[in-house]
């Protein structure tokens, strides 16, 4: 009994040092990389803040507590601004035995965050992949549609020359400019907007053998 107690915590603190390893690599992006490679200017922030689906959110984002949870942070964000109860990262993966150490090792996938968001909402959950580009412009007007949220995945690296996959949610769509409104759950980055060709590029990208793409939920 004693060498299975030995070895089970063996293979926990295993666990914990490979995320350790994980979580630096998705955030090691320079902040002058950041300011160069997307919108803040703060009449279009504000703009963009204004829009129906933005507006929800009331300005304000719950950053993911380390840099695997991106998943689980931004249903808690999305849920927050639907009125659902799990509005928080412990609520999102609370009973689920997901990411159970704390970290999320390796990040999840978009059919992983899926799978995690159908436990928590009666909302339709919708995994939207190997979109064309112009399906995901006409998903973009839709992002202003109160009745619907987008969470994105898409690579760090596409947009900004380092980092990995990353999960946000989708708050908007500045039509007249082409440009997509996100809220990047990770501090150092914060909600920034990007022309949509650009953010397609970073979507169309591959994780493992599959697309990257979009989580719908509802209507």
């Amino acid at each position: 009994m004693k060498h299975r107690v030995v070895l089970g915590f063996a293979a926990a603190l295993g666990l914990l040092v490979a995320a350790t390893f994980v979580v630096p690599s998705q955030i090691s992006v320079a902040p002058k990389a950041i300011e160069t490679s997307v919108i803040r200017s703060s009449d279009l922030l504000e703009k963009a803040w204004s829009l129906p689906v933005a507006s929800a959110y009331d300005k304000r984002v719950t950053w993911q507590s380390n840099g695997s949870r991106c998943g689980p942070a931004s249903l808690a964000n999305s849920f927050r601004s639907i009125g659902e109860d799990e509005t928080t990262e412990a609520d999102v993966l609370s009973g689920t035995g997901t990411c159970w150490t704390g970290y999320c090792i390796m990040g999840l996938t978009l059919d992983e965050l899926a799978e995690l968001a159908r436990k928590k909402t009666s909302h339709q959950v919708t995994v939207l992949r190997n979109l064309t580009a112009e399906q995901f412009r006409e998903h973009m007007t839709h992002a202003n549609d109160p009745d619907r949220r987008y969470i994105i995945n898409f690579d760090r690296r596409t947009i900004f020359g380092a980092g990995a996959g990353h999960h946000s949610p989708v708050a908007g769509y500045l039509e007249a400019e082409d440009l997509v409104f996100v809220l990047d759950v990770n501090e150092q980055f914060k909600p920034w907007l990007i022309e949509r060709d650009r953010l397609f590029a970073a979507m169309d990208t591959l994780d493992g053998d599959s697309k990257r793409g979009l989580l719908q939920i509802g209507p």
